[in-house]
């Protein structure tokens, strides 16, 4: 049985449910904070604390991508950087004792409503189509053929992912274009659907910017300050990613490139498309049920 299955009506069931419940609002609350003069630090930390405050955890660094950036961008602690009139894509998680739940909004701040449009319709697409049976495939097909429709090209190296217990990303892969040879999706199957549409080419590349990382596997270390930097890691987030800001370290950096030289942990770069182009992104979890989905994201 996949990762990403569980059985409808269990405690796992009702554990994803409540992490989809606080997510929904908590995506709500924070893209209303989101406008000109905003600090990028505040709106990702008040979604963070108002997450725990609604008997959550974050599941993941809140995501703060900005016009050509797709994803893993998240600020750095003392990050004073503040939204411009662009478009800004917020991409959420949460977690209740690892059950997940992930969404992500793009608000348009720059007088792009088709672009922020299209990857909406195409997640509304392909939700209609999910039951037992369906072919993740076809979904891919619907989010293609409706970001095509409207001019704009489906970020095809960027794709949507099972959920599994404290696991961001298992099979299936949820892709936005069509495939031939896709996944048939069965009654458990917990998904997160997420399209990005762009007026650039269609695939994104790693920058140079890093500021979430994940553990790789435990291990030891000789250095203090990087031993107790892995000890809140595996303890707090285990093999969930966390913002470089998260760590209790006098000196974060230094602990995080002492463990990534060892192999302990990996980072994740920003991903981008081509400068001076936009990414648009929207995204919900869904767990597939005996006659369709249950979308535990939507308000």
């Amino acid at each position: 049985m996949p990762s990403s299955r569980i059985e409808l009506g269990s405690e796992a069931h009702e554990k994803h449910r409540e992490a989809g419940e606080i997510l929904a609002q908590v995506r709500e609350e924070t893209a209303d904070r989101v406008e000109v003069g905003a600090s990028h630090l505040e709106v990702a930390e008040y979604a963070e604390d108002r997450i725990r405050e609604l008997g959550g955890e974050p599941a993941f660094p809140v995501n703060v991508s900005i016009d050509e950036e797709a994803a893993h961008a998240t600020p750095s602690a003392g990050d004073d950087s503040t939204f411009g009139e662009e478009l800004i894509n917020i991409d959420i998680g949460v977690h209740v004792d690892g059950w997940l739940a992930d969404t992500a909004t793009t608000i348009d701040l720059a007088g792009h409503d088709e672009l922020t449009e299209a990857p909406a319709e195409a997640l509304e697409a392909a939700i209609d189509l999910v039951e037992p049976g369906a072919e993740t495939g076809e979904l891919g097909r619907a989010i293609e053929e409706t970001i095509d429709g409207y001019g704009f090209n489906p970020v095809v190296n960027l794709s949507g992912h099972g959920l599994g217990h404290w696991d961001q990303h298992t099979e299936p892969s949820i892709p936005n274009r069509a495939v031939s040879q896709g996944v048939t999706l069965e009654a458990g199957d917990v998904i997160a659907i997420e399209p990005f549409a762009t007026d650039g080419s269609g695939k994104v590349t790693e920058g140079s910017d890093e500021e979430i990382f994940a553990l790789e596997h435990d291990g030891s270390v000789r250095d203090r300050g990087a031993r107790e930097a892995l000890e809140q890691i595996t303890e707090e987030f285990r093999t969930l990613p966390f913002a470089a800001r998260w760590l209790d370290s006098s000196r974060p950096g230094m602990a995080l490139r002492r463990l990534k030289t060892q192999g302990l942990i990996h980072g994740y770069p920003v991903l981008k498309e081509d400068d001076d182009t936009l990414v648009s992104q929207k995204e919900h979890t869904l767990i597939v049920t005996e006659d369709g989905c249950e979308v535990t994201t939507r308000t």
